[in-house]
């Protein structure tokens, strides 16, 4: 990605330039598609003209009948699931509006994160003012819930394991802001090295586990951590 990834799209003058890679398909089958998304890519259209090219839209290409399930940042990579059919795409929506699936997430922090093991419990909003910023605002925010298990850390850096039980916009990013150590190359939350020294967000959609609509069989998808 030749744009400077440290630039929220929201910035004037950012240009959006995403990867041109083929979609990376982790699994298809008669009603799901699973996709690892690069960072940089949008997963839907957005609402400039510049802004068509997608992940979902170039999905089209190969899979006509392929439906929005749920979605990831810009600039997330990682597990995405997509419905072939309608009736996969309910199925699957209700598992996510009843928090049924199990999402995994890479992420590297800036500093060190101590303890090894806990929760952050703090309802987000909307930023309004600064939108499409998140915030904690414990009057007016949504419940919110992630989980988090330190992998290894150093005094300068922790790579964590991140568990949502929400899934609220920006939610781990705004949650790791609020322990003091946001995810490095954040181009929203993070400031000065932290931002600018990283090519992308350092945060990775590792791995998803749902029931296939076809039977309720769980099933469980991974993609690999490039960072």
């Amino acid at each position: 990605m030749s744009a400077p990834d440290h630039i929220p799209s929201a910035t004037p003058g950012y240009t959006y330039d995403p990867p041109m890679e083929p979609p990376r398909i982790i699994y298809a089958d008669h009603e799901i598609l699973v996709v690892d998304k690069q960072s940089g890519l949008l997963s839907v259209p957005g609402k400039d003209a510049d802004r068509q090219d997608c992940l979902i839209n170039r999905l089209r290409g190969i899979y006509p009948e392929v439906l929005l399930v749920h979605r990831l940042d810009q600039d997330t990579s990682g597990v995405m699931i997509f419905a072939l059919t309608p009736h996969a795409q309910r199925h699957l929506g209700l598992q996510f509006e009843k928090r049924q699936t199990k999402k995994t997430y890479i992420a590297r922090l800036e500093g060190r994160l101590s303890p090894a093991t806990g929760r952050v419990d703090l309802p987000l909003i909307v930023d309004w003012p600064n939108r499409p910023k998140q915030m904690v605002d414990l009057e007016n925010g949504r419940p919110a819930q992630t989980d988090w298990r330190v992998i290894r850390a150093t005094d300068t850096e922790t790579r964590v394991r991140l568990s949502p039980i929400t899934g609220r916009s920006h939610q781990l990013r705004v949650h790791m802001l609020s322990l003091g150590h946001p995810i490095l190359g954040d181009p929203l939350y993070a400031e000065g090295p932290a931002r600018d020294d990283y090519p992308r967000l350092m945060l990775h959609a590792e791995s998803l586990r749902v029931r296939h609509p076809d039977g309720g069989v769980a099933q469980s998808f991974t993609a690999p951590v490039p960072f």
